[in-house]
């Protein structure tokens, strides 16, 4: 299938996306995670959607990828320790370069660089609280919202899985080679993946490869897990979603826990939450045709 690509110049950040399908169907955006980059959507992934008669967008968050990065921006304020504590009583923390509203934002400039009126926003992780927040601020540009494998960091959730936490927010030493870093990445997804549907051990490795090659670019978690705690809590945001949502979520999550997703779906409005059996934090590839029939069929009753 063939894909369109480019870069949005903006104020803030330059932001790389591509595109699946045709132009002229309805738009979907696809939002990822802390420290992802737009790939970890995989090509065949999206190719499903769009072959279900969507136009489909992925773009690198700033501080990932291809997009720009803050080079030079320090996380300021208080120890991250003390900021976690903040989070588990919703308190939005100091010292951050940006915010998930920013985050948002730039979601929505590749929208207007698109001419895209609305579109169905899915995000995934700290994607699902950028959407969260678009879905809020921006109503009129969303047709539908999914937030997959996210929470809305309300008061008093369950923290993240101290082990899974850790592994995500360390970065191999400084001095670390290609081969040490990939090994790192595989690490990583055997940490937060699922139990059930892991990937063989060829493929976490050549899709560790891809992931490195395309950007390695650590320091910008540091900044991106700082702008979730400068927002806090996203519990008042989504009292202000009109837009259906769904809410999508590994049985076998320890990394945001069910009781995340649980939260965002009582919080928004008439939303409705599905929880996928052997899913943790990842998108196994067994589980693609549930997850894009569930995304699909969602689309499909809220129109374009």
């Amino acid at each position: 299938m063939t894909t369109r690509e480019g870069i949005i110049s903006g104020e803030d950040v330059d932001i790389f996306y591509d595109e699946f399908g045709d132009p002229n169907h309805p738009a979907v955006l696809l939002v990822m995670g802390l420290g992802a980059q737009m790939v970890y959507w995989r090509s065949d992934f999206c190719e499903r959607i769009a072959a279900a008669g969507y136009r489909v967008i992925r773009f690198d968050n700033r501080d990932s990828g291809l997009s720009g990065k803050f080079d030079g921006a320090r996380v300021g304020g208080l120890p991250l320790p003390i900021k976690m504590v903040q989070s588990f009583f919703g308190r939005p923390a100091k010292g951050a370069p940006y915010t998930v509203s920013d985050l948002a934002g730039d979601a929505i400039s590749v929208l207007d660089h698109l001419g895209i009126a609305r579109a169905h926003v899915v995000g995934a992780s700290m994607g699902g609280m950028i959407v969260q927040v678009v879905a809020a601020e921006y109503p009129d540009r969303v047709s539908s919202t999914t937030v997959v494998m996210s929470s809305n960091n309300r008061a008093l959730l369950p923290p993240p899985g101290p082990r899974q936490l850790l592994t995500l927010l360390s970065p191999p030493p400084k001095r670390a080679d290609r081969d040490e870093i990939i090994e790192h990445t595989v690490q990583l997804g055997r940490t937060i993946g699922s139990p059930v549907y892991p990937p063989t051990l060829e493929q976490a490795r050549r899709n560790a490869a891809e992931y490195f090659d395309r950007c390695y670019y650590p320091v910008g978690v540091a900044r991106q897990f700082a702008a979730i705690l400068a927002t806090g809590s996203l519990h008042s945001y989504d009292a202000k979603i009109t837009a259906r949502t769904l809410v999508l979520h590994g049985t076998h999550d320890k990394l945001m826990r069910p009781s995340g997703a649980r939260a965002v779906a009582r919080a928004v409005p008439d939303a409705r939450l599905v929880m996928i059996d052997g899913m943790a934090h990842d998108l196994p590839e067994p589980l693609w045709d549930q997850i894009v029939g569930e995304l699909t069929q969602h689309f499909a009753h809220t129109g374009p």
